[in-house]
């Protein structure tokens, strides 16, 4: 199968396309090296250094090459910078995501899967995790544009016949995630706890997360290359653990030796984002398989080495 992986550099989509590769596809990558990174890309992958926002060098490498599936992992990410520029989020996470879907109709690609976030789309959870028919309730525009890309991707199987998979990702960690920037709080703890550095936390860190390992996440996009025409799928564990939580667990692995540093709660941020898991066992034969403690231990020795 001949796969392009957008967003190929970055620390979900490289460990993509290693799977991919591993499995015998002919993968090529787009990606800008904005944030993902040159060391990252898998050298039997072929890469192209473009922005997906770039017409006329993505209608190129489309029509260069004949994709069988597309996986779109290239966005804006930071959801403080979608709040600060919803102008420049859009133009990325929507125009951009456009001119890809465009030009892999065009070339007659037959299926996109989408990475899309569960976290930012449900909003507060509350006590039950949602499944995919719970209310969406975007409160960023990073949250409203990966749900709007949701609609034109039905919009394009519908009349086009071009086929997806959104999966809505929970709380990533995991190897190659990037501790600087807008970046998630497995990252952070590692590099201060393994520098000895102070560590922040926002609130009273009593807030709850779904952390799914990108290994895991990984064997779900592999799964959906074969299954899960047309659906949206939840990717985590339905298991909540808490900052505190989190950083006792850290600080044992690294034997780190200060306590953290509390600060006011961030404006608008979750206090409850877990996703229920059971149409991803149903539809994808997926389920998570590493414990978070395993997890953790794999991306502090990423991080020390």
């Amino acid at each position: 199968m001949k796969i392009l992986v957008t967003g190929g550099a970055g620390f979900i989509g490289s460990n993509i396309v290693d799977a991919y590769v591993s499995a015998g596809h002919e993968v090529s990558i787009i990606d800008n090296l904005s944030s993902g990174k040159k060391e990252n890309i898998n050298p039997l992958a072929v890469f192209y250094q473009a922005d997906i926002t770039d017409q006329i060098r993505i209608k190129e490498i489309f029509s260069k090459n004949t994709f069988d599936v597309v996986s779109h992992h290239a966005a804006q990410i930071d959801v403080r910078k979608s709040v600060e520029d919803p102008g420049f989020d859009a133009k990325i996470n929507i125009i951009g995501s456009l001119n890809v879907l465009e030009n892999a109709k065009n070339s007659g690609v037959k299926k996109i899967i989408f990475s899309s976030s569960g976290g930012t789309i449900y909003g507060e959870c509350g006590k039950t995790p949602p499944d995919e028919l719970a209310p969406a309730r975007p409160l960023s525009p990073y949250g409203i544009t990966k749900y709007s890309l949701e609609f034109y991707l039905k919009f394009y199987a519908e009349i086009f016949g071009m086929k997806y998979t959104v999966l809505r990702y929970a709380n990533v960690y995991g190897p190659r995630q990037d501790p600087h920037g807008e970046a998630g709080v497995v990252a952070i703890f590692s590099e201060r706890m393994l520098n000895n550095s102070e560590l922040y936390i926002f609130g009273d860190g009593e807030q709850k997360r779904d952390y799914v390992c990108v290994s895991d996440l990984v064997k779900a996009n592999v799964a959906a290359l074969a299954k899960a025409d047309n659906e949206i799928i939840n990717v985590g564990t339905s298991k909540a653990t808490s900052v505190n939580e989190l950083f006792a667990l850290m600080k044992d692995l690294t034997l780190y030796q200060m306590s953290p540093v509390y600060k006011p709660a961030r404006p608008g941020e979750l206090l409850y984002s877990v996703l229920g898991i059971k149409k991803a066992k149903d539809v994808l034969n997926w389920q998570p398989e590493t414990p978070l403690r395993d997890g953790l231990e794999k991306t502090i020795n990423f991080f020390r080495k």
